[in-house]
């Protein structure tokens, strides 16, 4: 009888859910400048948005999930795959330090793009350096953001 209300959505909305609310109670611990306290925005109110938003949604989702031999699910799980996003994600966090964030976001996505199976040219290069620029130039130029440019930029 438990095991029909067992899917593999119900296990990931939980997971999710648990991420969720952790990820929720580490937002009372960023630290906010003297004042921020009276401000309708501060740097606490979107990460504490997500979290509530991504409670909601996984709250959704183990309510209506369905039991896998009802959607007729697929029983295997490409595991080099995974592997490989993981390997690719550590070298993401290196690259951050030392290449800096334009060059290691565009290489990260040009990377999980290849995974996922795209091989043109074209495409890998047009979406992975062009949106990691224009996402640099809306965090530092926009937002006021400042981003490292990385160890090896800084030899020179």
């Amino acid at each position: 009888m438990f095991s029909k209300f067992i899917s593999t959505d119900r296990i990931s909305a939980l997971l999710f859910l648990l991420f969720c609310l952790g990820y929720g109670y580490q937002t009372t611990e960023i630290m906010l400048f003297p004042g921020d306290e009276y401000e309708p925005f501060t740097a606490r109110t979107l990460p504490f948005a997500l979290a509530i938003i991504g409670s909601i949604l996984s709250l959704l989702l183990l309510v209506t999930a369905q039991p896998d031999e009802k959607r007729g699910l697929a029983s295997h799980f490409d595991w080099k795959l995974l592997i490989a996003f993981l390997i690719l994600m550590a070298l993401y966090g290196l690259g951050l330090t030392w290449l800096g964030f334009v060059i290691a976001t565009g290489g990260f996505l040009l990377g999980g793009f290849y995974l996922l199976g795209e091989r043109k040219k074209s495409i890998l290069f047009g979406a992975s350096f062009p949106f990691s620029f224009a996402f640099y130039l809306l965090l530092t130029q926009g937002l006021d953001i400042y981003l490292e440019p990385g160890y090896i930029f800084n030899l020179f």
